[in-house]
């Protein structure tokens, strides 16, 4: 089904959502009060991005105006950032913090081969299994540290690596709930939100990716979130003042590792009609949308996979909020249905995506002409096992 794109304005989006996507999210029906979706916000983010103190300040969780992280990862998630150009953007600050930026895309980077190559693989433990899992519903949030990292959270669907380690470490190490789980909950609000990163992050927080497991204790909320102490009920006789036991593991086989790292170069099969955009690269350096500026532009939400994952209204809302003001600048036409069956018959030229989902949807759609994702850095034959081995060999 195609439907009337709304004008670029919040309120018009959220009507949208409201009125179109009905079943097809959770939550109200409320976008990110912290980020706007589209290419204007995401340039204004980085432009201004200062690295300066990063390296000191990126674990800070509060206050808000301590903190160093950049806030850029739902544009580089979807595109509307590349890592290369996010790579550039700093090259003239202070060593330390740019040397410690630039790993930080490197892991992001890594993620991407890691999905691309372990696939679903990735939802099972990839080093050590839990012995058990317990029943439970999640965070205590009668703690201050816990209930303001899931506020902000929920509320702007964002949240600093130190939270996120904070409440993946509550849910998987202390608490021993199952990690799939609490990687769901995540999934369902970050805007930055992808099973490639996200994953990973728990992965290793967690333990079952990793070779150890990342405990969560009070003395940390008290470096980086002193005011969350200072004011919790709880302070007398904190429930988190001890690190938690390790969980008990036990080893699991790696999983066999698969090349889906698309093309190289340009590979074109057919004049295409049109630009077929993925949520993966929204973003107007997209390397098909830059090769043919005059082609018209199709995205398609998908919604099986909508109806399925039941994404926090912010998530869409960021999408369409992206979407409507490309459709200023280029005639764009947005589907609600199964890609396959809207796209196939038809000569699109994609950005190929390091996601196992494009691999199997564009088989069954076969593109006119398919582009290469734009790497930071070009992939190797090496294996994926390990994030310092795989970024040994790499020069970006």
């Amino acid at each position: 089904m195609r439907f009337e794109l709304p004008t670029a304005t919040r309120s018009s989006v959220e009507a949208c959502i409201a009125d179109q996507f009905d079943g097809l999210y959770s939550g109200p029906v409320v976008g990110s009060p912290r980020f706007r979706g589209g290419q204007i916000a995401a340039d204004a983010a980085l432009n201004r991005f200062d690295v300066t103190g990063y390296r000191d300040g990126r674990n800070q969780v509060l206050p808000i105006a301590d903190r160093r992280a950049s806030g850029l990862s739902p544009y580089i998630r979807h595109g509307l950032l590349s890592l290369p150009e996010v790579w550039s953007a700093v090259e003239h600050g202070p060593s330390d913090d740019v040397r410690a930026f630039r790993q930080e895309l490197l892991w992001q980077e890594y993620a991407r081969h890691w999905y691309a190559r372990l696939g679903s693989a990735t939802a099972s433990p990839l080093r050590h299994d839990p012995q058990a899992s317990r029943p439970g519903s999640g965070w205590d949030r009668m703690l201050p540290c816990l209930d303001a990292a899931v506020d902000e959270l929920e509320t702007d669907g964002w949240l600093v690596n130190q939270a996120r380690m904070w409440l993946a470490s509550d849910w998987g190490v202390r608490n021993q709930l199952d990690w799939r789980t609490g990687e769901d909950r995540f999934f369902t609000h970050l805007l930055d939100g992808s099973r490639a990163a996200n994953r990973l992050g728990w992965q290793w927080t967690v333990g079952v990716g990793s070779s150890r497991q990342y405990g969560f204790a009070r003395d940390q909320v008290q470096r980086r979130a002193p005011e969350l102490c200072r004011s919790c009920p709880h302070a007398a006789a904190c429930p988190l003042e001890d690190y938690p036991d390790d969980q008990p593991m036990v080893p699991v086989d790696w999983p066999t590792e698969v090349d889906q790292r698309g093309p190289r170069e340009v590979v074109t099969y057919q004049s295409p009609e049109a630009v077929w955009l993925t949520a993966e690269s929204l973003g107007a350096s997209d390397p098909a949308m830059v090769a043919h500026p005059d082609l018209p532009v199709v995205f398609v939400f998908d919604q099986p996979l909508l109806a399925r994952l039941q994404l926090s209204a912010k998530r869409l809302i960021f999408l369409l909020e992206t979407l409507a003001e490309m459709a200023e600048l280029r005639h764009l036409e947005v589907y609600l249905g199964d890609p396959v069956e809207v796209l196939t018959g038809r000569a699109v030229a994609v950005t190929h995506a390091p996601v196992p989902g494009f691999v199997q949807r564009s088989q069954g759609i076969g593109p006119a002409e398919i582009h290469p994702w734009p790497w930071l850095v070009p992939d190797h034959d090496g294996s994926v096992r390990s994030f310092s081995a795989w970024s040994k060999k790499l020069r970006p």
